[in-house]
């Protein structure tokens, strides 16, 4: 429904409401434009972008009593593609402006992500002592490079503003720091060290992130690298952040370092991981307790009978289409994690469009497994390796999206003796529209991916590529994350926009039986929207209890805070629900010591295989819980024990979800509710 006469009155969701114009200034008159931010899905307390696609947020800096908000942006459409830098601004964290896009793409690029400081000192140079710039720091994706495999795909480059943000001037001298042949080589976050007194640059480099130093900004030269043995890999990581964060309860202070990970998230696709220790002005080092809780153990991977390894050519293999014609391809190590040898079978060829097939020369199957690495895009049936048997396919396997070789294994027992071959199949022509197989090995033993264990800062499926503010001036660690995942972005069901903003958060470091724990809560400035309310205590509970009927109302948009003592109940229950029966399920389970997040049955999940789904994460066994959970029109959040866990998750119900049910398997104790009421931030 698209509204074209102020007069009508908007009616989606169940919010009512008049379309909204953003309010600014003259000289940002050209973006003045009716926007309907009551569209069905619209996110009411989330940013989210006037049209377009967006990911990442990026550029994150205070500055003049503004928060700018700098984000990956497609204008034009929405899905993933030709990357700006779109900008918002709030005085308030709360209510935002959306501003003409900030940085355009030019002939040395798309513009990825990066980050923004104030040159307070002028060290750049590219203001003056009584206006220093705002420097952005962002990645330059050369598409020609990547088109042929050129060196400095990804290189890092300058603007500034001189304005408030209002307009921003590339530097000159760019690239400012270049990657050579490494492929993935982005998303630098930097900050000023003041031990070292050098800005210094997170970067994510393939596998693990490289620590680069500068006086200037604009001269860079590596210091360290950290990551590639602790941490969890399954996909590239991405948009690091390095923190420096004083211990709740002490004067001890240590860095946190966030690093986002895709896919290989907790609940699978994209997720954040974080690291914490200490950090020289030169090295970052794990705290020592720390490090035993993201140690890998060893992949598994048996070299019995090596059918095919690609090191030579594809003379034994049939060949379709122009996908693999340059295959096999010398494999990097900076391009293909978890490579075998040198070279590889890949379809890129030519880029995403291109298309065919490799089929094996006939086997007889002997041994009980066949064990292989892929990476490559997630298409079940058009970018797969396939095993036929009798003309039919009975074993398939896909990428993860992601260019990291994961290792696979077929348990092939059932066919023993029977006559088969291979088909590694490219017909997909979108993003990661392409396939990489290598070490085809035949063996009695199944292949098994290393264990590789991490903390998580979010065991939700939707909140990814998170960092921080800089220049905060009240010394809190201010966080904000795309609100989606990689495995469906691209489709969830939104129409003149894609993509919004978690709430801003607090990133608080606690000393935890467990270690070194970061938490994440809201911040109070959510209290600005915050409408009627109601509350009480003692509510003991066994059967299902109406939240709303106590509270005596019922709100589409609303916080509640509840502590459960769980006494001799070891599930409790909290069903955000509809009249259509649609509803999302917080699960406490303290035998299983697990809290789960189902959103199976929460409305639209046909867009993608992926999305329906159940997402836990581990819980400490306590007398009592705290809970808090905001709900939006598409969106659930949930922050326990003062944010010690937390799930962040989309949901596309049809109708908003504010019914309110209550239930534990045994007599438990809600010693104290709230539920408030809020307004959106958009009217």
């Amino acid at each position: 429904m698209k509204l074209k006469h102020l007069s009508q009155i908007v009616i989606l969701c169940g919010l009512v409401g008049l379309p909204v114009f953003a309010q600014n200034s003259n000289s940002e008159n050209e973006h003045e434009k009716w926007v309907d931010y009551q569209q069905h899905h619209r996110p009411q307390l989330h940013f989210s972008p006037k049209q377009g696609w967006m990911n990442d947020p990026n550029g994150m800096v205070y500055h003049n009593g503004e928060y700018h908000l700098f984000f990956q942006h497609y204008p034009d459409g929405t899905q993933w593609n030709t990357m700006h830098w779109g900008h918002a601004v709030s005085k308030d964290l709360t209510h935002w402006q959306e501003l003409p896009i900030a940085l355009h793409p030019d002939e040395k690029g798309w513009i990825y992500s990066g980050s923004a400081v104030l040159d307070k000192d002028n060290t750049s140079g590219l203001g003056t002592t009584n206006n220093p710039p705002l420097v952005a720091i962002f990645t330059y994706h050369d598409k020609k490079a990547e088109a042929v495999r050129g060196d400095n795909v990804q290189t890092q480059a300058l603007a500034y503003s001189l304005d408030n943000g209002r307009s921003w001037q590339k530097y000159h001298g760019n690239p400012v720091l270049e990657g050579g042949n490494i492929a993935d080589f982005r998303d630098p976050k930097v900050f000023w060290h003041e031990e070292s007194e050098q800005w210094v640059m997170a970067l994510a480099v393939q596998n693990r992130i490289g620590f680069y130093g500068s006086e200037n900004l604009k001269n860079w030269q590596h210091l360290s690298d950290f990551g590639a043995e602790f941490g969890a890999h399954g996909g590239y990581w991405e948009c690091p952040d390095l923190i420096k964060m004083q211990v709740e309860g002490s004067d001890e202070e240590k860095y946190v370092l966030l690093v986002s990970l895709n896919p290989g998230g907790p609940n699978g696709g994209s997720g954040t991981q974080y690291f914490v220790g200490d950090f020289d002005g030169k090295v970052f080092t794990l705290d020592t307790e720390f490090e035993k809780s993201v140690t890998k153990i060893p992949a598994r991977f048996p070299q019995d009978t090596i059918f095919e390894n690609f090191e030579s050519d594809l003379s034994q293999w049939q060949k379709q289409g122009n996908a693999f014609n340059q295959s096999p391809v010398v494999a990097d190590e900076n391009q293909f994690i978890g490579k075998f040898g040198a070279k590889l079978a890949n379809s890129f060829n030519t880029g995403d469009d291109s298309t065919g097939k490799l089929i094996s020369q006939p086997f007889t199957i002997e041994q009980a497994f066949i064990n292989f690495v892929i990476a490559g895009g997630k298409y079940a049936d058009d970018a797969a390796i396939n095993l036929i048997v009798d003309e039919k396919t009975v074993a398939s396997a896909t990428g993860n999206n992601s260019g990291a070789m994961v290792i696979k294994s077929w348990n092939v027992s059932q066919w023993q003796g029977q006559t088969a071959h291979l088909e590694i199949v490219d017909n997909a022509t979108g993003p990661w529209g392409h396939i990489s197989v290598d070490q085809i090995v035949f063996s009695d033993t199944q292949a098994k991916p290393a264990t590789e264990p991490a903390v998580w800062l979010d065991y939700g499926a939707d909140n990814y590529a998170g960092v921080t503010w800089s220049g905060i001036e009240d010394d809190r660690h201010l966080f904000i994350g795309w609100m989606n995942n990689w495995a469906y972005a691209n489709e969830v069901p939104t129409d003149q926009w894609r993509g919004a903003m978690t709430l801003p958060r607090e990133l608080k470091l606690a000393k935890t039986p467990s270690g070194y724990r970061v938490k994440s809560l809201p911040l109070n400035e959510l209290k600005q929207v915050a409408k009627q309310s109601a509350e009480g205590k003692n509510l003991k509970l066994n059967n299902a209890v109406s939240l709303n009927q106590l509270a005596n109302m019922q709100a589409e948009l609303f916080e509640l805070d509840l502590t459960i003592e769980m006494r001799s109940a070891t599930q409790f229950r909290l069903e955000i629900g509809n009249q259509l029966n649609e509803k999302v399920i917080l699960l406490l389970d303290t035998d299983k010591q697990t809290v789960s997040l189902d959103r199976r049955f929460a409305g639209q999940h046909r867009f993608d295989e992926d999305f329906a789904m159940v997402q836990s994460a581990p819980l400490a066994i306590e007398n009592q819980y705290q809970i808090k959970l905001i709900q939006d029109v598409a969106s659930t959040e949930i922050f326990i024990n003062q944010g010690e866990v937390t799930l962040t998750s989309l949901v596309f119900p049809n109708k908003p979800l504010s019914l309110i049910k209550l239930e534990s398997d045994k007599e438990s104790l809600i010693t104290q509710w709230k539920l408030t009421e809020l307004s959106s931030i958009w009217r």
